[in-house]
């Protein structure tokens, strides 16, 4: 496991020795765990090290992984070959982001929260950098926060500017203000 990796896996533990308060609002139970985009594939490979630690604290953990909900939402569309041919014709595209496409991804994703996560789980969201240019990352957290009981932590690569609170995906895109829990490799 890589150093960086390594501390952000550290300051997770750390964070879950805090007991959970009752009665916060949905913001107030949203972890951003970020970490630079050179280290995704890191991540990734050490990723039971965030559930092992989750576990130890007595904590469920369910991990959905958004990697390959565009290709496979694409796949179910009807009309999928005139859109490849023509993606400007894709409805719902506006503001940077697949509307449609959010819409599913978010109503899936609820439905797998409702049905196997409580009050003591961490929903871990594993992935969002895949969205980039088809739906934001803020989208799909204010689409899911309310279904999450427990945590919802959000593996995201990218940047954490703590004077605004501001976050920005793959270090490509303007942020936005966000005031969920942001979790650092510090060294």
């Amino acid at each position: 496991m890589s150093s960086k990796v390594a501390k952000l896996v550290s300051a997770y533990r750390q964070h879950l020795t805090v007991p959970w308060q009752a009665g916060l609002a949905a913001i107030q139970r949203v972890i951003f765990a970020v970490y630079d985009k050179a280290d995704e594939l890191r991540l990734r490979a050490n990723v039971g090290e965030f559930e092992l630690a989750s576990q130890q604290a007595g904590k469920q953990w369910l991990l959905l992984d958004v990697t390959n909900a565009f290709p496979e939402w694409m796949a179910a569309q009807e009309y999928r070959d005139a859109y490849f041919e023509a993606p400007e014709d894709l409805a719902g595209y506006q503001a940077g982001e697949l509307t449609e496409f959010v819409a599913d991804l978010n109503a899936k994703l609820k439905g797998r929260i409702s049905s196997e996560a409580g009050p003591d789980t961490v929903v871990a969201l594993l992935g969002v950098g895949t969205l980039f240019g088809l739906a934001r990352v803020s989208s799909v957290v204010e689409g899911i926060k309310e279904a999450v009981e427990g945590r919802l932590l959000v593996f995201f690569p990218g940047e954490y500017h703590p004077e605004n609170h501001t976050y920005r995906l793959l270090d490509a895109r303007d942020g936005w203000n966000y005031l969920a829990v942001p979790l650092l490799a510090q060294d």
